[in-house]
């Protein structure tokens, strides 16, 4: 039986049919968890995101990034993110199966590791790639970390300025050796540590989460134009580094500020669309499509929107743009990036 979410009843109240249904979709972002009670989806298995993929829009595969879920109880430290990566590659060997319908769910996968580890670190990585059964792409550390209190950082505590450590890049130059991303999950400030990083390591693939987390709580407030110009300079040079590419999405989550979990009904894709334009085309215009995807960050975002909501603002968002373009956004840029 699929879980229910917190909020399903709230998102209930916001119905839409798939745009353009036809449209082929790898979703290179999302998450997997048990038992997760700080989330508005506790269980999110494969019950819940076939559920969600199923329900109108052409998801042929996606990508599983990493959440802390199944760490391994005991053994050494170190080891026990890979207990996460067995977790996902059960999933995708269920969905693997055919029994489950079409979508190749965690065709790709990506887990985390303690770079700050160093050299040491590539055994873990190579316990990772042995534990993805082929299937493993990459590591997500997460680098979200803010001075003040009221904005979460991430579970990991990062402190600052994570991404320039000497320890951490020792441990970030086993990366590339092994064919393996990292992905860049932080806030809008931290957005020129990512350049530095990219320019350092030309030859590992970056993928900036999330737009780079522009903040909208807390100390920031109030202030979205303010913190746009800042994200603007900021998006603008990382650019400039070609082994850098861009998610679209993940921008509906509590510390972007937009409330819409606090209405009394949750939006629709128009509206979604309308609010948050300005960062799609923003990036798009600066990445060009060849290093942009659209992401779901689910069940994230489901704190704001239902699946089949959001997909249909990005195809909003694209009404304009040539069937070429739209390949690339919604499936091809994904694939060809995470090898699927």
């Amino acid at each position: 039986m699929t879980a229910r979410s917190k909020n399903h009843d709230w998102l209930a109240q916001t119905v839409e049919s798939a745009l353009e249904p036809e449209l082929p979709i790898c979703d290179p972002h999302h998450h997997l968890w048990d038992q997760n009670a700080a989330r508005t989806a506790t269980r999110y298995l494969i019950d819940e995101i076939v559920a969600d993929v199923s329900a109108g829009h052409n998801i042929v595969s996606t990508v599983f990034i990493e959440c802390g879920a199944m760490f391994k109880k005991d053994g050494p430290e170190a080891l026990r993110p890979v207990g996460e990566t067995e977790f996902v590659n059960g999933i995708a060997a269920m969905s693997a199966s055919g029994l489950y319908g079409t979508t190749r769910i965690a065709a790709g996968i990506i887990g985390t590791a303690n770079l700050r580890l160093g050299d040491a670190v590539g055994a873990v990585l190579d316990a990772q790639i042995a534990a993805g059964g082929g299937r493993f792409r990459g590591i997500r550390l997460g680098a979200a970390w803010d001075p003040n209190q009221s904005v979460p950082s991430h579970r990991t505590n990062p402190g600052q300025g994570l991404l320039l450590r000497d320890d951490f890049r020792a441990g970030f130059k086993q990366l590339a050796p092994r064919k393996l991303t990292f992905e860049a999950w932080l806030y809008h400030h931290q957005i020129p540590d990512v350049t530095s990083l990219a320019r350092a390591f030309p030859s590992t693939t970056i993928i900036l989460n999330h737009f780079g987390g522009p903040l909208g709580i807390g100390p920031y407030a109030g202030r979205a134009k303010d913190i746009y110009v800042e994200w603007k300079k900021s998006i603008t040079e990382l650019a400039t580094c070609p082994n850098v590419v861009a998610k679209l999405g993940g921008i509906n989550m509590e510390i972007n500020g937009f409330g819409w979990h606090e209405r009394s009904r949750p939006p629709g894709s128009q509206e979604l669309a309308d609010a948050t334009r300005h960062y799609y085309d923003f990036t798009i215009e600066k990445f060009g499509v060849d290093r942009c995807m659209f992401e779901s960050n689910f069940p994230v975002d489901m704190a704001s929107c239902s699946y089949t909501v959001l997909w249909n603002s990005f195809k909003r968002l694209t009404a304009s743009f040539s069937a070429g373009e739209k390949a690339k956004l919604f499936h091809d840029t994904a694939a060809r990036v995470y090898r699927l």
